[in-house]
């Protein structure tokens, strides 16, 4: 198929790709740039076309954005099955110096959870304020897509093939949920010659892999709601999703508010507890738009680092939902687009990173201060939650670290400030494993 655009695009049809235009912002795919025969995610085959220099455009990822589905790896899996961090878990005296020594001042604004599992037998954990957390903000989507998961292992528990059909073939249309955003996600044309960068809209209309890919990638708080929508269809219709549209307008229109936000929180909910983390520290509870709450009312979210951290721990060893699941969800966060806050590190151009990161800030009017973009002076939240791989010298084994951090520090630049610190994480990682 790949080979087909290419041949169509380079016998005279023009690719459009203003989102790639100096100044403007690139939303590049999350998924290995590989998988477009596998997912159908229709971005994909564009953007390995201009990685491979057949079609225009203006952009090359770094080195450690390359890898192919193939080497998308679970860390854990099969070597380290049992690991957990808890209470009891013993702190890495060298690793948690110099994570103290990284955030430095700032300790009382940030909660940080830190594993090493460079040797994947014997991790090195390290940890600030772990069991403090904050609202999780697009943190939250993590949850969102594990509920989508375990809803298709219900459905087709002795079936991947299934379950990647369902994603694949699903077409979903955008309604009111989407309403409003304003994160913007790569829209394709229909003869996959062009890509524009812009707000979904009602009536757009893409794969139920595509909503996903849109919620992690570009973080789009439409496609948050999209997908949440569409897990607890799959719970309610089943065998018997998707649902017609005059099906899913009774079901809507004639579920009391109150058993549909129940019915949504235990999709999210019922995973975490099968793992064993504390959905008291790890929960999402309401839709990420307006619309969607509207109908669908919501309840208090909250996360730490420790439940973060855990649930990446669980991620790297299979057991979200089952291995197949955790794979490719990990494919989901490979962040293969242009890299900001944490992952925006030189440091990590190199590297593999499979990032989740999320913000909130708020500003009140104040002598001398003047709000901006991720430095708010009344809230100024900033979390990061990333699973680095970095290629050791002489080929020796990756360096590997998972890491759940949280901030909220006031009337600072958030984005770059943990920018700087994945830098230091990266060296201190790097002196604890030469």
């Amino acid at each position: 198929m790949i080979r087909r655009l290419a041949m169509s695009v380079l016998t005279g049809s023009s690719l459009t790709l203003a989102l790639l235009s100096p100044g403007v912002t690139t939303s590049l795919p999350a998924y290995p740039l590989d998988g477009y025969e596998y997912t159908g995610i229709r971005r994909l085959a564009s953007y390995q076309l201009i990685q491979e220099g057949k079609i225009a455009g203006n952009f090359r990822l770094p080195p450690g954005a390359l890898l192919s589905q193939a080497e998308v790896r679970l860390r854990l899996a099969g070597v380290n099955d049992s690991y957990d961090v808890g209470p009891e878990t013993r702190l890495d005296p060298q690793l948690q110096r110099g994570l103290e020594r990284i955030i430095g001042g700032r300790r009382s604004f940030y909660r940080v959870a830190l594993l090493d599992i460079t040797n994947p037998a014997k991790p090195r954990y390290a940890a600030i304020n772990e069991d403090q957390g904050y609202i999780p903000g697009s943190v939250g989507k993590l949850l969102v897509m594990t509920g989508l998961f375990n809803e298709l292992q219900k459905v087709f528990p002795d079936s991947l093939e299934a379950r990647a059909e369902l994603l694949r073939k699903t077409q979903v249309v955008a309604d009111p949920f989407v309403l409003p955003n304003s994160h913007s996600v790569p829209v394709v044309n229909t003869e996959m010659t062009a890509v524009t960068h812009r707000s979904i809209r009602v009536g757009d209309t893409f794969s139920l892999w595509e909503w996903v890919d849109h919620m992690v990638s570009p973080s789009s708080n439409a496609a948050g709601s999209m997908v949440w929508k569409q897990s607890l269809l799959l719970n309610v219709f089943g065998r018997a999703f998707p649902p017609s549209r005059s099906q899913e307008a009774d079901f809507l229109r004639n579920t009391p508010p109150q058993e549909m936000s129940d019915k949504s929180i235990k999709i999210l909910e019922e995973p975490l507890v099968a793992l064993g983390l504390n959905t008291e520290k790890l929960r999402l509870g309401t839709y990420f738009t307006r619309t969607a709450s509207r109908i669908i009312p919501g309840r208090s979210s909250y996360a730490t680092p420790r439940q973060l951290l855990r649930w990446l721990i669980k991620l790297e060893q299979g057991k979200i939902v089952d291995q197949w699941s955790s794979l490719e969800m990990k494919k989901l966060l490979y962040f293969t687009r242009r890299r900001y806050r944490f992952a925006a590190s030189s440091a990590l151009r190199g590297s593999a990173v499979f990032f989740k990161s999320g913000s909130l800030y708020k500003c009140r009017p104040e002598p001398g201060y003047e709000c901006g973009k991720y430095r708010g002076n009344v809230l100024n939240l900033m979390h990061s939650v990333a699973i680095v791989e970095s290629p050791a010298p002489k080929g020796g084994p990756p360096r590997v670290y998972l890491s759940a951090m949280m901030s909220n520090v006031l009337k600072i630049n958030s984005a770059r400030e943990h920018m700087e610190i994945a830098t230091k994480i990266e060296q201190l990682i790097q002196s604890l494993n030469p």
